[in-house]
């Protein structure tokens, strides 16, 4: 285990699956790099919608290309996975328009009854968050909105409140923060899913201790009666950092946050845990993978028995799962330090 400087662990209520639960191996075609997964219960059973950058590994990098699918696995227990035979996208196959050169980063929501991905999209005028609607086989993407350059990370709450739509994201705001990485956690609504507006700081990146980088958001909130709990990824660098995975210097550390949002005005941070949720501490997060030192929750179920799965990627290579009560991951957020 390699523990970086300042030293970050993640909370004692996380209990991880004791090895990733998605590899490359798992894929029935074309795999490198399996991470960053969206994750429901719908109809019945699990579905993970994963990222999956291929066409490069560790010994052809950085001089061969990366190419982006996005692939669906279905699961009975929400721990094993099969893998459909077909990705749903692949940007070497297929592109909805000229412009989108790739689409990454799935998150799954559920909203009445039907599914929606929040999605990267990377387009030849800037890095834009998309919204598509999802048919219910989860076999076609048809997108309703994007944003306009530069904005990423989107999560749709799982219902409307006040009768509109709610996303949390998070913008580039390089120009206003002194050109670094001093990227926020922003909210916006939307009365149909494809105009949004409204849109409001909930949380900066100075306010989380461990990050000194970025913040921004990370699975789909899940409703509670204390609040909305949320997770976040947040990101501390330091310059004197070498060698973390296959470039030669990977400066950044990655951990996941947990706070509680106001149930009625999300835009309010009712409490936040002052320490990570996630920390990399796994041999599959710190010394192995394409850019290690990294936890990026993207999928949050909150089960029957008060167990909340949490399913994150990886060193940017494989797709992993912990587990908490929520009782445990409220107090996180409730408690005093």
């Amino acid at each position: 285990m390699k523990i970086l400087s300042p030293e970050l662990y993640s909370a004692s209520c996380i209990k991880r699956i004791e090895k990733p639960i998605l590899t490359k191996e798992d894929i029935p075609y074309d795999a490198s790099l399996i991470f960053n997964a969206g994750v429901a219960k719908y109809n019945g059973q699990y579905i993970m919608v994963f990222r999956n950058d291929y066409g490069a590994n560790e010994e052809t990098f950085p001089n061969a290309r990366f190419y982006t699918s996005i692939g669906v696995a279905t699961s009975d227990d929400g721990i094993h996975w099969s893998v459909r035979n077909k990705a749903i996208f692949d940007s070497k196959e297929l592109l909805p328009t000229e412009e989108i050169k790739r689409l990454y980063d799935p998150r799954i929501t559920i909203i009445d009854n039907k599914p929606y991905l929040c999605m990267a999209m990377d387009t030849r005028h800037g890095v834009r968050g998309c919204i598509a609607e999802v048919d219910e086989n989860f076999e076609s993407i048809k997108i309703l909105s994007a944003s306009a350059p530069d904005n990423r990370n989107m999560v749709l709450f799982p219902e409307r409140i006040n009768g509109k739509y709610v996303r949390l994201e998070r913008p580039f705001t390089v120009y206003s923060r002194g050109g670094k990485d001093r990227f926020d956690l922003w909210l916006s609504t939307s009365p149909d899913l494809v105009f949004w507006g409204e849109t409001e700081l909930v949380l900066a990146v100075e306010d989380v201790p461990y990050a000194n980088d970025k913040i921004g958001p990370a699975a789909p909130p899940i409703k509670t009666d204390k609040g909305w709990l949320t997770t976040f990824h947040a990101v501390d660098k330091d310059e004197s950092r070498g060698k973390n995975g296959w470039e030669e210097s990977w400066k950044k550390r990655y951990s996941a946050g947990i706070m509680l949002l106001d149930l009625e005005n999300p835009t309010k941070v009712i409490g936040m845990s002052k320490l990570p949720l996630i920390a990399p501490q796994a041999h599959y997060e710190t010394e192995v993978g394409f850019r290690q030192q990294v936890i990026f929750p993207s999928g949050m179920i909150l089960e029957p028995n008060g167990e909340v799965k949490i399913y994150y990627g990886a060193s940017d290579t494989v797709e992993c799962l912990a587990t908490a009560s929520l009782d445990d991951l409220i107090a996180l957020c409730t408690e005093k330090r």
